[in-house]
């Protein structure tokens, strides 16, 4: 816990209400880290961690004026220090049935929606709490996806190009962002315990060296590496936490 000569560290997460964001939240929470939540939804009342209304913050990042409102207040409630931005929210439409939808069937719209929600949100977001995240010296982790590198059975074609454009955006934001003493880097998951699972991943677990799903906690621990001082010398990093199933 931090100590009177320790100032409390801040996180601004999005994506938070399940899966690696809401891990995210409960092992930055347990280090003691105060933690701003965002989602399209309200704080809700049965809200499984500690902290209220005062640290959650209502976006959509689909719309950009609502992204750029939400930055406003995000700088209002800190005290001129951010010291870590995790750019976890993310959306994968599907087709009727849960299909994977392909490059010929995304419409335009959803090719819009993902990419402001899954690229452009976390550039803006980085940036427009830029003063915050240099005066702490902060970091930035970007959550990518092995969809990012290979077709996935799964995840559609919009998904998987917007998570491949946000591991470039990281190396850019790395040599951009580094000069001001800020870290960049990306996670890019495999298959993960998560409620975005989609029926036969089973399939797919035959196939990863370990012979298992991955769990939130897992990707959170290294998501909370990254944001701390053991990893004070990693910068445009792109970290596998899939199980070896990359190999």
């Amino acid at each position: 816990m931090p100590t009177s000569n320790q100032p409390r560290r801040t996180l601004l997460l999005t994506g938070a209400s399940r899966g690696i964001g809401h891990a995210t939240v409960k092992r930055f929470s347990a280090a003691g880290w105060r933690v701003i939540t965002c989602s399209r939804h309200p704080f809700p009342e049965n809200c499984p961690w500690e902290a209220g209304p005062e640290d959650h913050i209502q976006v959509d990042l689909a719309d950009p004026e609502n992204t750029e409102a939400a930055i406003a207040e995000t700088k209002r409630r800190l005290n001129g220090e951010l010291h870590a931005l995790v750019n976890n929210a993310a959306i994968s439409p599907k087709a009727d049935g849960g299909k994977r939808l392909g490059s010929i069937e995304t419409s335009r719209d959803d090719w819009h929606h993902v990419f402001q929600v899954n690229f452009f949100a976390p550039i803006m977001l980085a940036r427009g709490l830029l003063d915050e995240l240099q005066a702490a010296k902060g970091s930035v982790v970007n959550v990518t996806s092995i969809a990012g590198s290979r077709v996935h059975p799964f995840a559609g074609a919009a998904y998987g190009t917007s998570k491949a454009a946000l591991a470039a955006l990281t190396r850019e934001m790395a040599a951009d962002f580094g000069a001001r003493g800020i870290r960049v880097n990306a996670i890019a998951p495999g298959e993960i315990d998560t409620a975005m699972l989609s029926p036969g991943t089973d399939k797919i677990v035959e196939n990863i060296p370990l012979h298992r799903l991955g769990t939130p906690d897992e990707v959170a621990k290294i998501i909370y590496v990254l944001c701390t001082d053991t990893a004070s010398y990693v910068n445009g990093a792109e970290i596998h936490i899939n199980g070896g199933q990359h190999v």
